[in-house]
């Protein structure tokens, strides 16, 4: 890779006036701003439909969009939505998700879109919808029953449904299909303009010279259309309860570990077909990205094993995961893969030959480059080139709130390492500096520290459920200043493609 630089920011937190960023015209007026500083890259989180706690790495579909992210002036331009009904929108929070507002009133508008596109949609409308759910059949029909009958369940996991649609038996499918079939293609109607409206913004990205990054967890959710309609593919008992679940013993993050509750693959059973779950999966999401960050990539190495009855993380064990072999085998079916591993935490000698082998680039987070004196791995004189450097994370507080709270000793190391008098107004673009001047052949950082924003901007406090995701910038936040200072910044470090 070339030096490229890029920035940090989740869709939800664009700006707008329909309480949460989406895919309309300040998607378009984001990029344009990327361009305009001469970054490379847009990293995104994952794109997938979220649920309980509103975390885009809890989604009830590895394959499906956010239905939150359809922007309603687009629908509304396309013929499908009155104008009056986006003028007598809810008044939302600017500079926050409030989350319950803004589903209520998404779902009714998007409702209300898929009627008027019933009613006004052109033949090769229709063609095209067709189309698209036809492409799409593999994963799309699942999504959509299981939304629908989660609905008529009030809510309610999968596991938690009639035994006959938890066992998914085959006449009680069809009745239900048969008896929801409206409902049924709302939800592919969705996906269809999710994916539309996407694949539109991306091209105009690639246009402007910008590729996207996009995030692939490497676990999905246990209340998930794959895990109901897969089973097979996940450590559940008969009954299609947990046995086992996923998460990481005690870190930097927490001292009691994380529980993430997410179900484990059966790994033995998903390489006797050569992994075709996981290269749809892929397949799928390079239509709609153009490099993919795997997030928790040591599990592929070895995963924690947390039996499902443990409330922490502590009591777990680290199990082999499927290893070099996997890779090889999406690497003989997609050809080169654009990947960028999610190497955090500790790591041990088995994740580095597995990175070495792969090739893939790992992850440098400037913020733990203080804590261990000398020789810390994270200080950038110890980078190679095939790294990604990043100020912080989704998962970090912002540079400027990480400034606030760390001790006076470890301020001492950064001013010492810098060589200036670092101060909490300017610690976020010297550590952009560090990050642009490195070796590391790509370089990001949080549009929250390009902002120089403190800690009330952060986007996820790992190990808690309450006030995350939510954060949005606004408009006049990004200036004329901030976009030439960027654009000097990464014409300095030589990283303009």
């Amino acid at each position: 890779m070339q030096r490229l630089s890029g920035i940090l920011l989740h869709p939800t937190s664009l700006p707008g006036k329909h309480g949460i960023g989406d895919l309309g015209k300040d998607a378009y007026r984001f990029v344009d701003f990327l361009a305009e500083a001469r970054q490379a890259l847009w990293q995104v989180l994952p794109l997938g439909p979220t649920s309980f706690g509103n975390s885009p790495y809890q989604c009830t579909s590895a394959f499906a969009g956010n239905p939150l992210l359809i922007s309603p002036e687009r629908l509304s331009e396309a013929g499908y939505l009155k104008k009056e009904l986006l003028e007598e929108a809810p008044l939302f929070p600017e500079e926050r998700v409030d989350y319950v507002k803004v589903e209520a009133w998404k779902e009714e508008i998007l409702k209300e879109a898929h009627e008027g596109f019933r009613s006004k949609a052109r033949e090769d409308e229709w063609r095209a919808f067709w189309q698209f759910c036809e492409a799409e059949k593999d994963w799309l029909e699942d999504f959509a029953c299981f939304v629908a009958l989660k609905e008529a369940h009030g809510g309610k996991a999968w596991i938690e449904w009639a035994p006959e649609l938890v066992s998914r038996h085959s006449h009680a499918l069809e009745e239900w299909k048969t008896r929801f079939s409206e409902q049924i293609q709302f939800h592919q109607f969705v996906q269809y303009q999710f994916f539309t409206q996407w694949r539109q913004l991306k091209e105009y990205a690639n246009v402007r010279g910008i590729q996207i990054i996009g995030d692939i967890p490497i676990f999905v959710a246990y209340d998930s259309s794959e895990v109901w309609a897969r089973p097979e593919l996940f450590e559940l008992d008969d009954q299609g309860n947990q046995t086992v679940v996923a998460g990481v013993p005690p870190d930097y993050f927490s001292a009691t570990g994380q529980r993430w509750g997410n179900p484990l693959y059966r790994w033995h059973r998903m390489a006797e077909d050569g992994y075709a779950w996981w290269l749809s999966r892929l397949k799928s999401l390079y239509q709609s990205v153009d490099i993919v960050r795997i997030d928790h990539f040591r599990g592929f190495d070895q995963y924690w094993e947390i039996p499902a009855h443990e409330e922490t993380a502590i009591n777990g064990k680290w199990i082999d995961g499927p290893g070099l072999h996997f890779f090889k085998m999406m690497g003989e079916k997609l050809g080169q893969l654009p990947v960028i591993a999610e190497d955090l935490g500790v790591i041990t000698p088995g994740v580095e030959k597995l990175l070495a082998d792969t090739g893939f680039p790992g992850m440098k987070v400037l913020q733990f480059a203080f804590f261990e004196g000398d020789g810390n791995p994270y200080l950038p004189f110890c980078y190679e080139k095939n790294f990604v450097v990043y100020t912080g994370t989704h998962d970090n507080n912002t540079t400027r709130g990480w400034f606030d709270e760390i001790s006076a000793e470890d301020r001492g190391r950064v001013r010492r390492y810098i060589g200036s008098n670092v101060t909490r107004t300017s610690v976020s673009a010297d550590l952009m500096r560090l990050a642009w001047a490195s070796t590391a052949n790509t370089a990001i950082a949080p549009l929250q520290d390009v902002l120089n924003l403190g800690g009330e901007a952060r986007m996820n406090l790992p190990a808690s459920i309450r006030n995350n995701w939510k954060w949005r910038y606004k408009h006049e936040m990004i200036t004329q200043e901030r976009i030439e200072w960027l654009r000097e910044l990464t014409f300095t470090y030589q990283r303009v493609r």
